[in-house]
């Protein structure tokens, strides 16, 4: 039995193969009894890569379109007749999916131009300004240990290992001072905010 479906497959992937090369001569007939054989695994492929069922189906089409036109370009020698349509279908689908994220980004890129507020350079830097010196303030406030833990993590950008290292001390107690920092900073956060 399993010798008849070994046959079968091998009669199957000729056919596809004649059948692309009758197709390559411009026989409508090949090329629909072609799209019968094969194109459910076009279309399953396009909708696995897509997830997107009408997305799928133009790409099935543009596919048989794509095979229409390049049918004499398959080559048995190199491949099954199957693998080629497979490899024309699963280039069009992800070509899909990048034309998709690239819309995507323009979107992104056209709304956050259009319709982001407009907000003077000027007033934003005089704001900035204004929150740094109230930051600085408010580090100013803290503890010379809680000052050094949170310049280490925060401004210079060292870890609670790396602070801890440098410090000699063990990484509880630089996590406690930090924390310790923080909860004195949330507590100026109105002054901060005002």
């Amino acid at each position: 039995m399993l010798a008849d479906s070994s046959l079968l497959t091998a009669d199957r992937r000729q056919s596809l193969a004649d059948l692309l090369n009758r197709v390559a001569d411009g026989d409508r007939q090949a090329f629909a009894d072609l799209y019968r054989q094969i194109a459910w695994k076009v279309l399953a492929l396009a909708t696995s890569t897509l997830r997107d069922g009408s997305q799928a189906e133009e790409v099935t089409q543009e596919v048989f379109l794509e095979i229409w036109q390049r049918a004499s370009s398959f080559d048995s020698a190199k491949g099954s007749a199957s693998a080629w349509v497979m490899r024309l279908a699963h280039a069009r689908s992800v070509d899909r999916v990048r034309q998709a994220q690239a819309a995507r980004h323009r979107d992104g890129a056209y709304f956050q131009q259009e319709f982001e507020p407009e907000i003077d350079s000027v007033i934003d830097d005089v704001l900035r300004n204004v929150d740094n010196h109230r930051l600085h303030a408010a580090v100013a406030e803290l503890t010379p240990l809680q000052r050094e833990a949170v310049t280490l993590t925060f401004y210079i950008g060292h870890s609670y290992r790396e602070a801890s290292d440098f410090l000699g001390i063990p990484r509880a107690t630089m996590k406690t001072r930090v924390r310790d920092a923080l909860l004195a900073l949330r507590r100026t956060e109105p002054q901060l905010g005002a």
